[in-house]
């Protein structure tokens, strides 16, 4: 099912933007900074990636996410650490992102055509857009004119919402940048693509002092299969639903069954404001992909930099000099 959602809100009117800065749909098609084909690259790039390799999808969502999250979405996620500053790329809660040659190859072609005009910030948040769509959840579009942050700080990631969290501290978490309680809900929806690592959720499987107390969230049955999973050690990874490489609602029904891979997915359904959303999300799919995509677009707008705080990186790893 395919939804596509044009928000026309904008105090920047006269040519299809939203009220964010100077973010707009028709960026790149306006005048002075013409890259018409911005969105055909990127989108181009990220279905040839995943037609070789169709895991990418859950790493180039998940990079959208952790840029946004830390310092807003301002591709800080996409910098090398060098002697001088250790990255948000070297957190212990980033070690696991993939997908950074897909804007990496993206960012090359574009600097073809337009040199020094297409954000990385906004090529993950396209990348991102294009990999639901390509693994079967709703097209969105996107409004653009992102900058490019200056910082990247392993400190930053501290803010990161952690697989141990339950429901009251994911609120609490996700309200302070903005959400509702029901939009962290929905993007809590993008685990219906991806796996998870042993490490993040082993905890569940047994209590300390080795009396394997088993987390009661969890049915009997697949405490049994995450168990044989981490069998083969920490870094084993088990599929966060059942349709590892397919958008679609499976991830709200595993919840309803107790087959939450992590303890911050399983909470949901055991959390009394959030149990309601889920049961709405695995009985309504089309529910599901309507608001993840007003989510999303939401999220893509977090702390978005001014023209004077940010710039238009020539290399998505590194600083312009």
């Amino acid at each position: 099912m395919v939804i596509v959602v044009m928000n026309h809100n904008n105090k920047n009117n006269g040519g299809g933007g939203v009220g964010v800065d100077d973010l707009r749909m028709d960026y790149y098609v306006t005048a002075g900074r013409r890259c018409p084909l911005a969105d055909l690259v990127v989108r181009n790039t990220v279905n040839s990636h995943l037609q070789d390799d169709p895991t990418l999808v859950a790493p180039l969502l998940r990079l959208h996410f952790h840029d946004c999250f830390v310092q807003g979405c301002d591709a800080s996620v996409l910098i090398d650490s060098t002697e001088e500053n250790k990255a948000e790329k070297d957190s212990p809660a980033n070690l696991s992102l993939r997908g950074f040659q897909v804007i990496d190859e993206a960012k090359e072609e574009l600097e073809k055509g337009c040199p020094g005009v297409v954000s990385c910030a906004d090529i993950v948040a396209m990348a991102a857009r294009d990999a639901v769509f390509f693994a079967g959840g709703p097209y969105y579009e996107i409004p653009k004119g992102r900058k490019d942050g200056r910082r990247s700080r392993i400190e930053d990631t501290i803010n990161l919402p952690s697989p141990t969290l339950n429901s009251s501290d994911l609120i609490a978490a996700f309200g302070s940048r903005g959400f509702t309680t029901q939009e962290m809900v929905v993007l809590s929806g993008a685990h219906t693509l991806g796996t998870a690592r042993c490490a993040s959720f082993k905890q569940r499987l047994s209590g300390s002092g080795g009396t394997h107390e088993v987390d009661p969230t969890i049915d009997s049955r697949f405490a049994e299969v995450l168990s044989r999973t981490c069998s083969a050690g920490d870094s084993t990874e088990q599929t966060l639903d059942s349709t590892r490489n397919e958008f679609d609602n499976d991830y709200f029904n595993a919840l309803q069954g107790k087959r939450g891979v992590l303890f911050s997915d399983q909470t949901l359904f055991a959390g009394p404001t959030t149990r309601g959303l889920v049961n709405g999300y695995a009985m309504n799919q089309a529910l599901f992909f309507y608001h993840f995509q007003l989510a999303m677009v939401k999220m893509g707008t977090l702390d978005v930099k001014e023209k004077s705080q940010g710039e238009v990186r020539r290399n998505c790893r590194a600083v312009n000099s």
